[in-house]
């Protein structure tokens, strides 16, 4: 596994809009750009993230929570990965 360091490009899972009384979205959870920030000592998957949407900019600090590495295919609302390869 690579290391996160500041600097580097990954996804962001964005959470997406609420799900409404009728089961739908009006939007669904999707990868963004985003770029490492600051990284926890104690917990290297643990990233601080500036996420780049096509409305603006989110910013996802530790002191805020932070984002989890999500390990293989199972990536949650608000965790991030390395960009795949195409």
């Amino acid at each position: 596994m690579t290391t996160a360091s500041v600097g580097r490009t990954v996804h962001y899972v964005s959470h997406g809009t609420p799900v409404r009384e009728d089961g739908t979205r009006a939007f669904e959870p999707q990868c963004r750009a985003a770029i490492i920030t600051e990284v926890d000592p104690d917990s290297p998957g643990r990233v601080g993230l500036a996420v780049v949407n096509p409305t603006g900019l989110f910013f996802h600090p530790l002191s805020a929570g932070g984002a989890e590495l999500a390990e293989g295919e199972d990536r949650a609302a608000g965790s991030w990965h390395w960009p795949e390869r195409v």
